[in-house]
């Protein structure tokens, strides 16, 4: 479970894909108090920041539109309250580069 703190340009397809699913699955954990992974460290630091998660994850559909990917499950905006700006990283963006140069993946790290 990640939500990158990196432009999304820089993601490879399955990362890209793959944060866009986790982002849905923290939204509902804190939109609909869904138990699942509630306590789960990436989950706690968006607690009060549904602003800043409701705008990740239009930069994240923007990139998967540029790629020529479908987007079919767009967020209610109207629950998107709190901070707009995520501050707080669990792994700081230098070591989330490191993270993603590691894995050996398509990144544009």
């Amino acid at each position: 479970m990640r939500i990158w703190d990196l432009p999304p340009r820089l993601l490879c397809r399955n990362h890209l894909l793959g944060e866009h699913r986790e982002l849905h699955a923290i939204w509902t954990v804190l939109t609909q108090g869904k138990k699942g992974y509630a306590r789960h460290p990436e989950t706690l630091r968006w607690r009060g920041h549904l602003k800043a998660l409701f705008l990740r994850h239009e930069l994240l559909v923007l990139e998967m539109k540029k790629r020529g990917y479908q987007h079919a499950s767009p967020l209610e905006k109207r629950l998107a309250v709190g901070q707009s700006v995520q501050n707080f990283h669990l792994d700081s963006p230098l070591k989330q580069r490191k993270l993603l140069r590691s894995k050996g993946c398509q990144c544009r790290i």
